[in-house]
């Protein structure tokens, strides 16, 4: 498991690279969830999600250790941050993305010269695909989030909440992979074991959810949830444990859920985020949270959404 202290130095390996996210409020968003609610905002951060954290991270542990070539899979934002990292050090990356990926992720890989290779609609047919071509081009592949340097890249939005919300009493995280929630988990329990920290799930995307009920590592099949951030197939065997020491509760929202959360913080804050952001933002709305009045801070994970598919969302 990864330590505080990894944390804290993937924070400064990054701190060249990544913006320091701002923390959004609403009044109105507070009054509808019945707490005082703040936005880490890392749909403004670069690449437009919290992904480039621990790209930074990896990738760059990865060239100090000799990489001329890396590889990724993603469903669009981690491929993203990996195609951007590399690029700004002159590497060439290989990014596998599924078939069904939104246009503006693939645009946004190809814009920062990864090269995309398409495999399939779920993660356990394209992360095999994509250690498959690093070890045929003697590349490293860069794992989406089960791996120490990731994870800890990622923990870095844990300190900054820290930093940001004084007395902050809850942070709520969506779950896909785990990268995020155990790098934040170890961020914030190593720090304040009084805060609570709150994972949030897709109902018809509940890997974690029924891997932490049976208290071992379980797989579902691919799932279409709109959160498509968040389809992965079941937790990663490094971030699983670290949910089981440290997570207080994780709660499942509904599709129509995560429209109306999309819908609120697109019509009233005037702020682009994703499905797969708007599940934290569902569970404070509609009750899932286990307490009320409150200093809760929701990850907002990232903002990269396809213009025409918005028409879809809205709720």
């Amino acid at each position: 498991m990864i330590s505080l202290n990894e944390v804290k130095e993937a924070r400064e390996r990054i701190s060249d690279i990544i913006h320091v996210t701002p923390i959004l409020k609403s009044d109105q968003l507070s009054r509808a969830c019945g707490n005082q609610v703040f936005l880490k905002s890392e749909h403004l951060q670069k690449t437009g999600s919290f992904k480039i954290r621990g790209a930074s991270n990896k990738v760059q542990q990865a060239i100090e250790d000799g990489a001329r070539y890396v590889t990724a899979a993603s469903s669009g934002n981690h491929g993203q941050a990996v195609a951007y990292v590399a690029n700004k050090f002159g590497v060439p990356a290989t990014i596998v993305v599924p078939e069904d990926i939104s246009q503006c992720k693939m645009n946004a890989i190809q814009s920062y010269n990864g090269r995309i290779e398409m495999c399939g609609t779920t993660s356990a047919e394209r992360l095999p695909r994509a250690k498959e071509i690093a070890e045929h081009e003697n590349g490293v592949y860069i794992p989406p989030y089960d791996d120490p340097f990731i994870m800890a890249g990622q923990g870095t939005v844990g300190l900054e909440i820290l930093d940001q919300v004084q007395d902050v009493e809850a942070v709520i995280v969506p779950i896909g992979g785990g990268g995020l929630i155990s790098g934040t988990l170890t961020a914030i329990k190593e720090t304040n074991p009084k805060i609570k920290v709150i994972g949030v799930e897709p109902e018809i995307a509940n890997d974690t959810y029924l891997s932490l009920k049976n208290k071992e590592i379980t797989a579902i099949p691919g799932t279409l949830t709109i959160a498509d951030g968040l389809r992965t197939n079941q937790p990663g065997d490094l971030t699983f444990p670290v949910l089981m020491k440290y997570l207080d509760d994780l709660v499942l929202v509904s599709e129509e859920e995560i429209r109306l959360a999309f819908s609120f913080i697109l019509e009233r804050m005037k702020q682009l985020i994703e499905p797969s952001s708007a599940t934290t933002v569902a569970a404070a709305m509609h009750n899932k949270l286990p307490f009320k009045d409150k200093k809760v801070v929701t990850v907002i994970s990232g903002g990269n959404v396809d213009l025409a598919k918005i028409p879809d969302l809205i709720k």
